[in-house]
């Protein structure tokens, strides 16, 4: 594997959308989990624990979205051309949520809040589910046409594989999102979400050994880097640790350290799906030759080279800007007339 400015942005990317992960995971993990509370403190209470940075976690998306849009041009094309109704799918759910949270508060009639609370969680779930669809698609490989363009249909996204990761993602970001809630949370409320923890690592866990064994059976081609590199499969235990790790944490009322768990999980599994696709970024399911690869469908070497100094003076600031918040609003949640 040589190490050339094509592999070191295709690392870029991928950090900066395992940020998203990381950051967004966990507030549309609350929005999943949302309606399971009772009671109009309750979801005020989890509402306000990712409202002071529920927006900011989405900067990495975007962030993200435009280091792809200028490292891989074609890449972008034909993935936002190809998934185009499933993308605006997202963008819908995605400002739905946005809107639920805003609106949910402003008036006090009960029928008004309990449609918003609905509204939240359903749009937190689908946002979650297509992300994780538009994941399985790029591992499993879709359709390409010889000069890169996307020869499938929306109906053919939805195969059993995609929608298998999609529900993978779901209960990955539950689990993310309640332990993020255990550290924001505290009295009855926080006992009643320690005891969500625990089912959801079991419903992730679950999910994640059928995705991982049907990985291992229909789509081969994830596991050739492994197998070239043995030494690699480092991370797939080290992602078996921080789970493990989680309810233990959690027993010993480590909270935060639960919460660290939870990130590092994340973190192994996104580097585990880049190792899976180097140096794919979209593999073609129908002909290996028409894959959009880090090098064929690169900007030019001069463009990654001048990109590469933004990127060290502008992920810092995007890093910093991100810690000051959560600094700013670290602690348990405390309702007041000012919150949502």
């Amino acid at each position: 594997m040589n190490l050339d400015l094509n592999t070191i942005w295709f690392a870029l990317v991928g950090i900066l959308l395992t940020g998203y992960a990381i950051l967004d995971g966990f507030d549309l993990g609350v929005g999943a989990l949302h309606l399971l509370t009772r009671g109009d403190a309750e979801r005020r209470t989890l509402l306000n624990a990712i409202g002071p940075v529920w927006d900011g976690n989405e900067v990495w998306l975007v962030t993200g979205g435009g280091a792809l849009f200028a490292a891989f041009p074609h890449v972008y094309a034909t993935v936002f051309s190809g998934f185009y109704l499933a993308l605006m799918l997202l963008l819908v759910m995605l400002i739905f949520r946005a809107v639920a949270i805003e609106f949910r508060s402003k008036q006090p009639m009960a029928w008004w809040r309990g449609t918003w609370d609905v509204s939240f969680s359903i749009a937190s779930l689908a946002s979650s589910l297509l992300l994780g669809v538009a994941l399985g698609n790029i591992a499993r490989g879709v359709p390409l046409r010889p000069d890169h363009e996307f020869a499938g249909t929306f109906l053919g996204l939805l195969n059993p594989y995609a929608l298998l990761v999609g529900i993978t993602t779901v209960a990955l970001f539950m689990m993310h999102g309640a332990i993020y809630l255990v550290l924001k949370t505290e009295g009855p409320l926080h006992d009643k979400i320690r005891g969500w923890v625990n089912n959801t690592i079991t419903f992730f866990i679950i999910c994640y050994a059928f995705t991982t064994l049907a990985t291992l059976l229909f789509i081969p081609h994830m596991t050739v880097m492994l197998k070239a590199y043995p030494v690699l499969s480092v991370v797939a235990l080290l992602n078996m640790l921080a789970i493990a790790n989680i309810p233990r944490e959690i027993h010993h009322g480590r909270d935060f350290l639960a919460f660290l768990s939870s990130c590092a999980s994340m973190v192994a599994l996104m580097t585990l799906f880049g190792i899976g696709m180097y140096p794919d970024l979209v593999a073609a399911s129908n002909d290996p030759a028409y894959s959009l690869t880090l090098y064929n469908a690169a900007s030019s070497q001069k463009t990654l080279g001048i990109m590469l100094l933004f990127a060290i003076v502008g992920v810092p600031l995007v890093l910093a800007y991100t810690s000051s918040i959560y600094w700013v609003f670290r602690g348990k949640v405390k309702l007041d007339r000012f919150s949502y």
